[in-house]
């Protein structure tokens, strides 16, 4: 597909991916629900304040590229919008998950992605997210980038290319950390713990 999405395009888009998933009772969305939903503030990086008039230019130029439904009549009362997202790219969930929050949320680590998707699918763990990321990236044209690490970054981020290439801003560099010797194994021996503790209860709910 060769368009690029503006900010308000991959917002709109974005919200009604997300709505279709988490709140499946509401969805489609009328106008109003819609603007809700593009400007609430969690789950949202940047919160914006989009004016119905720049939603429905949104929504008109995403009908225009097929990528949204207006559906009218019968049981809607008013006009509302759904997305095809899933059918003019053939993706499965877990493509359709990664893409709506990286949509939503801007750049993020393999680890904030499966957070931040669980309400829209549950990925078993940390590969299956990368692998889901690696087939979005090998698409013709890509889909996703991984964005090289910046200074007092520990792990890469991922951004999608529906808006176009992501050029990451240079952060400053974050200060040094000192621990002791001490601290780095009392971290790691908690870390180690919350995933045995994360094994067990999934080895107990066999039982249930």
């Amino acid at each position: 597909m060769d368009f690029q999405l503006n900010e308000a395009e991959a917002r709109v888009l974005g919200s009604l991916m997300e709505k279709e998933a988490a709140t499946p009772e509401y969805y489609p969305l009328s106008l109003n629900a819609l603007c809700a939903a593009c400007n609430q503030k969690s789950n949202r990086e940047p919160v914006m304040s989009l004016d119905e008039e720049t939603v429905l230019a949104a929504v008109e130029s995403l009908r225009a590229k097929g990528l949204i439904l207006r559906t009218s009549g019968g049981d809607h009362r008013v006009p509302k919008f759904g997305h095809r997202v899933g059918e003019v790219f053939n993706f499965d969930r877990r493509e359709q998950a990664i893409l709506c929050v990286l949509m939503l949320r801007g750049p993020q680590t393999v680890g904030e992605l499966r957070g931040r998707t669980e309400r829209l699918h549950s990925f078993e763990d940390l590969p299956e997210v990368e692998a889901t990321l690696n087939r979005l990236m090998e698409r013709t044209p890509a889909l996703a980038q991984r964005l090289a690490r910046q200074p007092g970054e520990k792990e890469p981020r991922f951004a999608h290319l529906l808006s176009g290439e992501v050029v990451p801003h240079a952060q400053p560099a974050a200060p040094v950390e000192h621990r002791s010797p001490l601290d780095e194994r009392v971290s790691r021996l908690e870390t180690e713990l919350a995933e045995v503790r994360r094994q067990f209860e999934e080895f107990r709910k066999n039982f249930e």
